[in-house]
């Protein structure tokens, strides 16, 4: 799950990857220097990495707390969170100490990965790869959100849901995208017959 690309291809990949899915960004170097989401998963990285010495986690908790307050972005340097990660706007963003996160993975604004014990267990989401996350979405708990799986925004998630399901609503139901025989709608029309659209 965690890159261990020499710095330099992880900035180029995780920059490729926002390049990619915000259809705002015009230019790398405005991208490189102005986006949050960016940055949080830079530090976060440089974070993870010394959190996995003993004596390098208090500086891994004060890099993890000057990133939030610099970015607005909250990632315990504990968790996991695989290649090309991107977080959209970023602000609001929490992501707890035991989470773990595929490669390929987009979330929005808002998002929290949360826990729902106070024990020291596995007690956030792991999410597959290709996952994306819409704003104000919340995943909580120690549950598996497969690959390829589209949550809602401000959608709830407190169960699995399977590779290649949609899942939105509170609490959260998944279904299938229909690919075959689905009924010529108008935009409107198709935003309310389709929840996910508002991801």
């Amino acid at each position: 799950m965690d890159s261990h690309l020499p710095i330099r291809a992880t900035v180029r990949e995780d920059l490729a990857a926002a390049m990619e899915h915000d259809p705002a960004a015009t230019s790398r170097w405005v991208v490189l220097l102005t986006s949050a989401g960016l940055h949080a998963i830079w530090l976060h990285r440089i974070a993870h990495r010394w959190w996995q010495h003993a004596v390098l986690k208090w500086p891994a908790r004060l890099l993890a707390y000057v990133s939030r307050s610099v970015t607005g972005v909250e990632i315990h340097p504990g968790a996991h969170i695989g290649r090309r990660f991107f977080i959209d706007h970023g602000m609001g963003v929490v992501i707890g100490e035991t989470s773990v996160i595929g490669d390929d993975v987009m979330i929005f604004h808002g998002v929290t990965l949360g826990g729902t014990s106070g024990k020291r267990v596995k007690r956030h989401p792991t999410l597959g790869d290709k996952v994306m996350v819409g704003a104000g979405a919340k995943i909580l708990g120690d549950i598996h959100v497969g690959s390829n799986v589209k949550v809602g925004a401000n959608s709830v998630v407190v169960k699995d849901v399977p590779t290649g399901a949609v899942a939105t609503g509170i609490p959260a139901r998944y279904r299938y995208p229909q690919i075959e025989d689905t009924p010529v709608m108008t935009p409107e029309e198709r935003l309310y017959a389709d929840p996910a659209l508002f991801i």
